[in-house]
């Protein structure tokens, strides 16, 4: 079936469907990584955003049940160049086509990625729309750009955790060391491999809604307050930024990602949006002290601002 990608400047794509066939909308950004695909699609901080992968063909090991950042797809969308013709990894047990169908995920494939990314890289990360109807053009586009927006809305209240958990949930397999810390995890999306990274290095943790107040997080009497990675515009997050504040000084407070952003405005900084953010497993980064370059993965369209 044939699909149309549609970015709110008026500039459209056509390709062909797979995973579910209807429409998605979201911030359409690209990603640098030539793998990792399960990873991306299930990692929270992605929510509300059309993930267009800069590697050329994609799916070729399939989906397995262990490599998963969280339980469901959050991605809104997924583009592509191509979709994969075989599937070969011996713990696969569904191909990405079946899996964006399972989770209802809207996916489009044969458009030019390189393209795409050029333009996106010129004129901005932008909110698009994924579509198999065949609706006039027009006519999608007003429906585009009367919808929601990424900016300046609070998406982390549909990412968090209900309830609060101590981890692990049996998505660990490692077991830890001899516990050292008990860490309270504030959850604005977080990935299981962060719970992992900490579970692994002797931490004790209990895992709380974004809303929880800090009084019942210190209540818990941790050693250090981890503030989670998580999608969108810190700035609506105001509630996080709060108890974020009233923390400070009172326990060790380690942000990450979407944390690290609550974490500077709680100090009193601002944050600004980048032009198309940084998504990849391949960035750069010099370390100052000694000069060396480390490759590093990212995932944020927000920073804290330097000035």
């Amino acid at each position: 079936m044939n699909a149309r990608l549609i970015l709110a400047d008026g500039t459209h794509y056509e390709g062909l469907s797979f995973g579910k066939e209807g429409t998605a909308v979201g911030e359409v950004v690209f990603h640098t990584a030539m793998c990792g695909y399960q990873e991306i699609l299930t990692d929270p901080s992605y929510h509300f955003q059309l993930v267009t992968m800069t590697y050329p063909q994609i799916g070729n090991y399939g989906v397995n049940p262990k490599d998963f950042e969280s339980r469901r797809i959050y991605a809104a969308g997924f583009i592509i160049r191509e979709v994969s013709p075989i599937v070969s990894h011996w713990q696969a047990n569904r191909s990405l086509d079946e899996y964006l169908k399972f989770h209802g995920v809207v996916g489009i494939h044969d458009i030019d990625t390189r393209a795409l990314t050029r333009h996106l890289r010129d004129h901005g990360a932008q909110m698009g729309m994924i579509t198999t109807a065949n609706e006039p053009l027009p006519d999608l586009l007003e429906t585009l750009r009367r919808g929601e927006k990424l900016v300046g809305r609070d998406i982390v209240r549909e990412v968090s955790t209900e309830a609060s958990y101590v981890w692990p949930l049996g998505e660990a397999p490692v077991p830890a060391a001899t516990k050292k810390y008990r860490v309270a995890v504030y959850d604005y999306g977080v990935k299981f491999s962060i719970l992992r990274s900490l579970y692994k290095s002797g931490c004790e943790l209990e895992v709380f809604p974004a809303k929880t107040r800090p009084e019942k997080v210190l209540a818990w009497n941790p050693d250090g307050i981890f503030l989670s990675n998580g999608p969108g515009d810190p700035e609506p997050v105001d509630y996080a930024v709060s108890a974020v504040k009233s923390l400070l000084g009172k326990k060790p407070i380690f942000g990450i990602c979407l944390g690290h952003q609550i974490l500077g405005l709680a100090l009193g900084g601002r944050t600004t949006k980048l032009k198309f953010g940084h998504h990849g497993a391949n960035h750069p980064v010099k370390y100052l002290p000694t000069g060396a370059i480390e490759i590093t993965s990212q995932n944020h369209g927000f920073i804290v601002d330097i000035d």
